[in-house]
């Protein structure tokens, strides 16, 4: 007697069950819609730092009516043409196959999923710094953007560049993984987290810095500027050098310059920082812009005549 009790309350708390499972699934769900929601803020968030990461721009080839993150877009070195990869959410051409873990070494190592190393001119060296939940929340947007079948463009280097197994001797001479962007306690909110977006998500130095001979940043001259742009032109001084630099510009200038382009000599920048301007840094919060010109105007002074940066074309 006891047992058939048991076993018919069994039973009736299954039944209870199957009735409370239907009840959630025919209101919508209530765990599905909580996870919904924290995937639908994981992709807005990633959305944003996407646009200060710059992805769209580097990896969209516009002026060509390519595809978003379709890929195509030329970089012309002293070693040759690169042409940035597809890396849509397409599962044969771009990252739709990618594990979590894959992204983040691609973006924080340079490797690629097969275990093949990323020429430099794709600036992993930057993103190592990045904190791995805020790549993951750009990968999840990207993930929700159309897929492009469209496969990427081989580079075309020259000897012995298109080596890609000299690599590693590379990385030897002028990589070390991370370490990821932690705050100074000695510094205040906006500095902290200018520095992380210049540093780790802008990737500013990249362009803003010589190079070597062997395509190596100059890193005591970080952020002085270079006469030898790639594609051609110059990139300018963005250190508070007062004759080469931004050291006679108020904050509110460097500021203007972020959001909408705009110098001091009431002039604009030109294509190469107009395309940054209108693709990540004019999609920020005043506050971050803020906190980026606040970084910028700490670094140490470096005089460079040859990138100066109010140069025509900036």
């Amino acid at each position: 007697m006891v047992r058939k009790k048991a076993c018919q309350g069994l039973k009736g708390r299954r039944a209870w069950g199957m009735l409370g499972l239907a009840l959630v699934l025919l209101s919508g769900a209530v765990p599905a819609r909580a996870d919904s929601a924290a995937d639908a803020d994981q992709v807005a968030r990633g959305a944003y730092l996407f646009a200060a990461g710059g992805c769209g721009a580097c990896h969209t080839d516009t002026k060509h009516g390519g595809a978003v993150l379709g890929g195509g877009v030329a970089l012309d070195t002293p070693f040759g043409r690169f042409y940035t990869p597809n890396i849509s959410a397409d599962p044969d051409h771009g990252i739709g196959r990618w594990s979590e873990t894959d992204f983040l070494r691609a973006l924080q190592q340079g490797i690629a999923p097969d275990g093949r190393y990323y020429y430099p001119a794709f600036p992993y060296t930057a993103y190592s710094k990045a904190r791995p939940e805020d790549l993951l929340a750009i990968r999840a947007y990207i993930l929700s953007l159309p897929p492009v079948t469209a496969a990427s463009k081989p580079h075309e280097l020259s000897f012995p560049f298109s080596w890609r197994s000299l690599l590693g001797v590379w990385r030897v001479m002028n990589f070390t993984a991370g370490p990821v962007w932690t705050d100074d306690p000695g510094r205040d909110a906006s500095w902290n987290r200018g520095g992380y977006l210049v540093e780790a998500l802008g990737h500013c130095a990249e362009c803003h810095t010589p190079r070597g001979m062997l395509g190596g940043l100059e890193r005591d001259l970080a952020y002085s500027g270079t006469a030898a742009a790639p594609g051609g032109g110059k990139v300018p001084n963005i250190t508070p050098d007062p004759e080469t630099g931004i050291g006679g510009w108020s904050k509110e200038q460097v500021i203007a310059l972020l959001k909408d382009g705009a110098l001091p000599d009431f002039d604009y920048v030109g294509d190469g920082m107009g395309e940054v301007v209108s693709e990540n840094t004019s999609k920020l919060t005043d506050e971050d812009r803020a906190a980026m010109a606040d970084y910028l105007m700490s670094l140490p002074p470096i005089r460079n005549d040859a990138a100066k940066a109010t140069q025509p074309g900036y």
